[in-house]
């Protein structure tokens, strides 16, 4: 990645995991998104730090969006993992890692979390799982939809993906959150790494 000048939506991709107060506790966030555009591809939520949401959001990327070139992250355990690893050799998707503790590295992803917590999340207090996944839905298709970036020269991430991909997809918002069926009794708490129940994916 170093140096590398990124010209074109599904050149790179990113991924990262940060966490959504919810409560009295918080759950897991990870999205994918497409550097040139910051268009948000795919995203889920989950009560632990199971490596299988991580996966999950990459198959749904992949899958509504074609593959990127290269796809970039942190060397969190997640992403370094075989199961995270193998989905994208799989894919043919060269595979790029941040150094340890450089989020600069990862900066378009780092900006869209702080948009998300500080025009959202911040704002709303999510009391539960269901807040949460409604809310950051709506607030993830305004972004890609209708929020401009000055960047894009004022255009909307989705726009400038849709017009830089030859023969992309209608690409709509859609949900790619958890399906709790029993979202206000998902527990909002980390569990710890050596008892983690099973995630709560889609």
């Amino acid at each position: 990645m170093r140096d590398l000048a990124i010209e074109r939506p599904n050149q790179v991709w990113a991924s990262d995991i940060t966490y959504i107060p919810i409560g009295r506790g918080f759950l897991y966030l990870v999205a994918v998104i497409d550097w040139a555009s910051r268009a948000v591809l795919a995203w889920r939520l989950s009560n632990t730090m199971d490596v299988s949401f991580c996966v999950s959001a990459l198959e749904e990327a992949l899958a509504r969006f074609g593959k990127p070139e290269i796809f970039n992250t942190d060397q969190g355990s997640q992403f370094t993992s075989s199961a995270f690893t193998g989905t994208l050799a799989a894919a043919g998707v060269r595979i790029s890692m941040d150094g340890r503790g450089r989020w600069m590295d990862n900066v378009f992803i780092e900006r869209l979390w702080r948009s998300l917590k500080y025009e959202d999340v911040y704002l709303k207090g999510y009391a539960d799982g269901r807040d949460a996944k409604a809310g950051i839905a709506a607030w993830i298709a305004f972004y890609n939809l209708q929020r401009p970036h000055q960047a894009l020269g004022n255009r909307m991430p989705m726009a400038v993906w849709r017009g830089g991909v030859t023969g992309a997809i209608d690409a709509v918002a859609v949900d790619m959150t958890l399906r709790l069926d029993n979202a206000s009794a998902l527990p909002t708490y980390p569990q710890p790494q050596q008892q983690q129940p099973k995630a709560l994916v889609a």
